[in-house]
């Protein structure tokens, strides 16, 4: 008995770190910021969709009309918003770090960062003596040093004006003046740091900070676009929410910049009509393992509307259809609940890791087209998003035989809550007659 007790006594400390580490500023201002150039994201998928749409007819008709150029014009709109998603991650890091402290501006901060993030970047010379910056550079194969200067560079300019390193204004000074100033000092040593390390960077075999960003982080990258490196975070999403925890916040914290990266590069492969070089990026996880959202629950909700007796969970299954379809299920997780039933923890854990094996195994073998590396919203509908998401009827067929998979790993554990609820709803009546 003491064993067990000191058992959950290390269940509860190990959970009690993971919600810290999960609702932490830095974790928090990471999540956020990246989530802000999701809009932007997904209007540059709506163009490159336009543009790249996967049917010759409509392709014909549009370079009959347009011109056979059309759809350059069509991507700039996609450059200006998709490929600076790095550009926008930075500011947004920065920005919802400093305001999480409460006591410094966070525009100034903020405006560092991204001088800090341009300085990190390469510049190529050209022969008229005129500098480019690399597109590529500012959008996802930029995001691991976007959210490295995001936090640390952030991080270093509070400090200093926490420590008083700055230039003081009177009081009658209007705060945005006084805001500037006290950004003097801290912007111009944050920035001077990221000079000094790129000047050092750049008299080694390494020569660039992307380069050196990339060296560090390809291992990652490898484990993280992998069918085992899928797994393991599929397992940790689900298990996590288990215990209460949002699961796909902590894992996204860390494997978002490698899915979106993993993403654009299929959206370049498919622009440029190459092979896609990735099976898993964020529209794997979002429109095919993720299907009625964390534990692939559409097929529970599915099952529940179908099979349920009790009147607890018909009234749940009612409530929750509609929000399933669109891969929102906090009343379902919550309401069962999944949240510390380990009886329904077995399909919650099962039914999105067969989702994975599935899902990499028919897209590897060419039965399913890849992701095409348009950003399709996690809200839209299974089917519809399959098809948005491959460019191919075969990405919507999948998602019809996930949620079958899906339904049939919920229905015997289903039906076994379910026939304890009947039996406690019947004990509940025939007390109440009793009393009565």
């Amino acid at each position: 008995m003491k064993q067990m007790s000191s058992k959950g006594n290390m269940k509860d400390k190990v959970m009690k770190v993971i919600g810290k580490i999960s609702n932490s500023r830095h974790m928090v201002a990471l999540r956020d910021g990246i989530a802000q150039a999701v809009p932007l994201i997904v209007i540059g998928s709506v163009f490159m969709i336009i543009g790249q749409f996967p049917i010759q007819g409509y392709l014909k008709f549009m370079a009959h009309t347009f011109g056979p150029h059309w759809n350059v014009v069509i991507q700039q709109i996609t450059y200006a918003s998709f490929d600076l998603m790095g550009l926008i991650a930075v500011i947004g890091i920065s920005y919802n770090l400093t305001k999480s402290y409460g006591d410094v501006a966070p525009l100034p901060a903020a405006l560092v960062a991204m001088c800090g993030f341009f300085l990190t970047i390469p510049f190529t010379m050209h022969k008229d003596g005129t500098f480019w910056i690399p597109l590529d550079q500012l959008g996802s194969t930029g995001l691991f040093i976007a959210i490295i200067i995001g936090l640390f560079l952030t991080d270093l300019y509070v400090w200093m004006v926490h420590k008083k390193i700055t230039i003081k204004m009177p009081a009658s000074v209007p705060p945005a003046v006084s805001d500037s100033f006290t950004a003097l000092f801290p912007g111009f040593f944050c920035l001077l740091l990221v000079w000094v390390i790129r000047m050092g960077v750049s008299f080694t075999p390494i020569e660039t900070i992307p380069n050196l960003m990339q060296f560090i982080f390809k291992p990652l990258s490898v484990v993280g676009t992998s069918l085992p490196g899928a797994l393991i975070c599929e397992f940790l999403v689900s298990f996590l929410w288990i215990f209460g925890i949002h699961g796909a916040n902590v894992v996204s914290g860390v494997m978002t910049a490698i899915w979106l990266a993993a993403m654009q590069q299929n959206a370049v492969a498919f622009a440029a009509h190459k092979a896609l070089p990735n099976i898993v990026t964020q529209q794997f996880f979002d429109n095919f393992v993720h299907i009625g959202g964390s534990g692939a629950t559409l097929g529970l909700a599915i099952m529940m509307i179908m099979f349920a007796k009790s009147d607890e969970y018909k009234t749940l299954a009612k409530l929750e259809i509609a929000p399933a379809f669109f891969n929102i299920n906090e009343p379902l997780v919550f309401g069962f609940p999944v949240v510390m039933n380990p009886f329904i923890a077995v399909p919650f854990i099962v039914a999105p890791l067969l989702n994975v094996l599935i899902t990499y195994f028919a897209m590897a073998s060419g039965i399913v087209a890849k992701t095409i590396g348009i950003m399709v919203p996690w809200t839209t509908p299974a089917i519809i998003s399959g098809y948005l998401a491959t460019g191919h009827i075969s990405g919507a067929v999948l998602q019809v035989v996930l949620i079958a998979v899906d339904s049939l790993v919920y229905v015997y554990f289903f039906k076994k809550a379910d026939k304890r609820k009947v039996q406690a709803q019947m004990a509940n009546a025939k007390k109440a007659e009793t009393q009565a």
